[in-house]
């Protein structure tokens, strides 16, 4: 029997052979890794095909145009309950929708509109300040009335649109799903709250502030939540003479701090008339814009036309006159909802969006109108 031992230079050679065996399998997995990350990159700086769209959310992706509901947030489908129903939309497609709203409904973007995390709102208002009064230095402080407060709570209706697109269509990539249903959503919520805004009855729906009572008297004695008018001196017409003095009287109506902000209200008929009003030395009282993008004039403050107003006819509330930001009140909940229908239409996907939106005129001193009788 020999005990053969391991010359320890040759295991040191052994050791030293299985060290860059080691290295170069790791060289191998680095230039695989580097050749990927190459491939990766000439393909994100590669032109796109004609007509392909860019990776989309997977709220667009999934739900949108395939249906898929695995993992979105599900709410309950039960309108009596807080929660809302259908899925909530993305912030980018509710962005959407809040601008597009702003820029096509015009009372919107003069109005104070306020967000909600409810069903309801309610907003106290004061009749008057505190009372107070005059003492002499060492005087007895008697205690001062109290004001007089007055609950708002703007009737709420849920405004809902319908649109529906072909499966084919959702099935084309080059199809932008996303920016379709964000533009037919915002415009027709835009021509149905455009009108609630006006002339709303406040049943299932905004308040309009047309619909409100009106009354001639002044604010001192006109009860709170009536609308003041301002005649213009002929029956469905401004009064034959001097048809200018009637529209300083409905802007001097307005108290002066609320002058600073006001606007006046009407639709394009009713401003063609009164583009072709002169004053007695032959100046025009409208005064078009200097500037793209900025209002024009009357008598000094911003026109905006809704198409919503009446036309000037015999009674008609045809022009308004005020500070919206104190005198009409938006409320809506921050969230548009969406629920997506397959079923009830083959071979076309209903996308049944809904909002729950509430208006009312919270300010009635805020808003002056010009009725157009004797």
């Amino acid at each position: 029997m020999f005990e053969v031992k391991a010359d320890p230079l040759e295991a040191s050679f052994e050791a030293l052979e299985r060290e860059s065996e080691d290295v170069d399998a790791l060289r191998g997995e680095v230039a695989a890794l580097k050749a990927r990350m190459d491939a990766t990159a000439v393909a994100g700086a590669r032109p796109a095909l004609s007509g392909a769209k860019g990776e989309s959310s997977p709220f667009v992706e999934n739900y949108l145009r395939k249906g898929l509901e695995a993992g979105l947030e599900v709410k309950a489908l039960a309108g009596t309950s807080d929660a809302a129903g259908g899925y909530a939309v993305p912030e980018e497609i509710d962005e959407q929708i809040d601008k597009v709203l702003a820029s096509i409904s015009p009372i919107r973007a003069i109005a104070n509109v306020v967000k909600v995390g409810s069903a309801g709102y309610r907003k106290l208002v004061t009749r008057s300040g505190t009372p107070s009064g005059w003492v002499s230095e060492d005087a007895v402080r008697p205690e001062t009335a109290t004001p007089d407060f007055v609950e708002i709570a703007p009737p709420f209706g849920e405004l809902y649109a319908n649109p529906a697109a072909s499966q084919s269509m959702l099935d084309d990539a080059a199809f932008d799903v996303e920016a379709w249903l964000a533009q037919e959503i915002a415009t027709e919520f835009a021509r149905a709250e455009g009108a609630a805004f006006v002339s709303g009855s406040g049943v299932n729906r905004p308040k309009g502030f047309l619909a409100a009572p009106t009354s001639a008297q002044g604010d001192a004695s006109r009860p709170f939540g009536t609308l003041q008018f301002v005649t213009s001196g002929a029956a469905g017409a401004f009064a034959a003479t001097n048809p200018q003095d009637k529209l300083i009287d409905l802007v001097q109506a307005l108290r002066p701090p609320y002058r600073q902000g006001a606007v006046f209200v009407m639709n394009s008929s009713t401003a063609a008339r009164i583009r072709k009003l002169k004053t007695a030395d032959g100046a025009f009282l409208w005064q078009p814009s200097l500037s793209a993008g900025q209002p024009d004039t009357l008598l000094g403050y911003p026109v905006v036309e809704a198409e919503d107003m009446p036309d000037i006819a015999a009674d008609s509330l045809s022009i308004a006159f005020g500070n919206f930001k104190a005198g009409y009140l938006i409320a809506e909940r921050t969230e548009t909802q969406i629920l997506r229908d397959p079923y009830s239409r083959k071979p076309f996907v209903h996308f049944y969006a809904t909002k729950r939106i509430g208006g009312q005129v919270v300010n009635s001193e805020a808003i002056k109108l010009m009725k157009f009788a004797v």
